[in-house]
């Protein structure tokens, strides 16, 4: 699709209706914008907390453990990283 567009006040580009509506492209979307010497990619920016939030719980169900189970590590872990980081600061 070819399509033309106009660069508006304060660098604004409306997209296509067209091609909002192919690509789900909702107000508030966030786009990386790439230089290819004159050429501009625009690729979206995939939100890295549910991406995150996917493989914690693909790690969590591999391991086979249950919510509690991985709060109550995930406490003991950072109790134990501030013990650690605490008693080096003090030797300091």
């Amino acid at each position: 699709m070819d399509a033309t567009v106009q660069v508006r006040d304060r660098g604004v580009l409306t997209l296509p209706a067209d091609l909002r509506e192919k690509y789900g492209i909702r107000p508030g979307d966030t786009f990386h914008l790439v230089d290819l010497d004159g050429v501009f990619v625009l690729t979206p920016m995939v939100p890295v907390v549910p991406e995150l939030a996917r493989e914690i719980e693909r790690a969590r169900l591999e391991a086979g453990l249950s919510i509690e189970e991985l709060l109550r590590n995930l406490r003991e872990q950072r109790e134990r990283y501030h013990r650690e980081h605490d008693d080096d600061s003090a030797a300091a």
